[in-house]
C-alpha cells in the first residue's frame, strides 16, 4: 500500500521566472518526461508553489511505496539542486536551490494524496 507524504522546498527565482519549472523538473526527475500517460511510474505526485518576491516555496505531494519514500525524495532534491530547466520551448529558467525536507500533511493535502495514490496502479500489478 503506498504512502501519503508531502516534500517542501525553498527556493530563490528572478521576479517574473516561471515558477511552474522547478515542478516540471521534479516530473521529469520522477517519471523521466514531463509529457507522459499517466500514472506516475515512480511516485504519482502534484507539486504546488506559492511566491514571495523572489522566494518560491514548493509543496510536493507524493504517494509512493514506503520502501520508496527516501529514493522519492533524493530524487526530489536532484532535481531541485540543478538550479535550472529548458523548457520544450528551449527557454531556460533557473533558481537557486535553498533547502528542503519532508513535512506535514495538511488536510487537503492528505485528501489530495489520497486521490492521487487511488488513480495509480497498486505495486503488485
Amino acid at each position: 500500500m503506498r504512502g501519503h507524504y508531502v516534500h517542501q522546498a525553498s527556493l530563490l527565482m528572478a521576479t517574473g521566472s516561471d515558477p511552474g519549472a522547478p515542478g516540471a523538473a521534479i516530473t521529469l526527475e520522477l517519471c523521466g518526461s514531463w509529457d507522459h500517460e499517466p500514472p506516475c511510474p515512480l511516485a504519482p505526485h502534484h507539486t504546488g508553489h506559492s511566491r514571495d518576491g523572489n522566494e518560491v516555496r514548493l509543496r510536493v505531494v507524493f504517494a509512493a511505496e514506503p520502501a520508496r519514500e527516501n529514493e522519492v525524495r533524493r530524487r526530489i532534491e536532484k532535481a531541485l539542486a540543478g538550479g535550472s530547466l529548458t523548457g520544450p520551448g528551449g527557454v531556460k529558467t533557473n533558481w537557486t536551490f535553498r533547502d528542503s525536507g519532508p513535512a506535514v500533511l495538511s488536510d487537503a493535502e492528505r485528501e489530495q494524496a489520497a486521490r492521487i495514490a487511488a488513480k495509480a496502479p497498486s505495486a503488485e500489478t
